[in-house]
């Protein structure tokens, strides 16, 4: 606890201080709150995608081994474009997996194996899956790092900020209360004094 001036202006300031660390502190633990269940969201969502994932992938399984063959399907597909927008939680701005834009060429349907159309569409389901994931992983990780600068904040408001105005405020109370006393009392005495001078 630094110095603080003892005066009536300096216990007006801290009262008031006081008043709106208590005023905002609530809402610092509401906003911790939804972050808190935010996370747990996301990491729903998170084991979701990795389980539809595996599911897609284990049905790939069956026929994966001809994607060891010649094939066209890194040449005649790539990505363009990830679409994600901007949404907020909790006032943190978090990316939103939109989509993938695939660019596709053509190519010959005489020469290339039958399962070329369905290797393409399992390969941007994948695509999909994983971008959808690496999206939710950087929500987590916004996420995360809010949670951990409002749990500083709530600490600082709870354990410093809050008893420091508590004790400030107790502190000039007393002295000023001291200082009323001392000045009651040399009143008095002061009185007292005229009174023998005028015997």
């Amino acid at each position: 606890m630094g110095k603080i001036r003892i005066t009536k202006q300096e216990l007006r300031k801290q009262k008031d201080s006081l008043a709106r660390f208590r005023r905002y502190l609530p809402t610092l633990q509401l906003k911790k709150k939804q972050l808190q269940r935010q996370i747990i969201k996301i990491h729903q969502q998170i084991n979701e995608v990795t389980r539809q994932k595996d599911d897609f992938r284990e049905k790939l399984v069956k026929w994966i081994n001809v994607f060891s063959q010649a094939n066209p399907i890194g040449e005649v597909l790539s990505i363009e474009t990830i679409r994600v927008s901007e949404g907020n939680v909790a006032g943190v701005g978090l990316p939103v997996f939109e989509g993938v834009e695939f660019r596709q060429s053509e190519y010959d349907l005489l020469a290339t194996p039958l399962w070329v159309d369905s290797g393409i569409e399992a390969v941007k389901e994948m695509i999909s899956y994983e971008a959808r994931l690496i999206v939710l992983h950087k929500q987590l990780e916004a996420l995360k790092e809010e949670l951990r600068v409002t749990n500083q904040r709530v600490n600082l408001f709870e354990k410093v900020k809050i008893p420091e105005a508590e004790e400030n405020i107790r502190v000039i109370h007393i002295y000023l209360g001291e200082r009323r006393t001392a000045a009651v009392v040399r009143g008095k005495i002061a009185k007292a004094k005229i009174e023998q001078k005028r015997q």
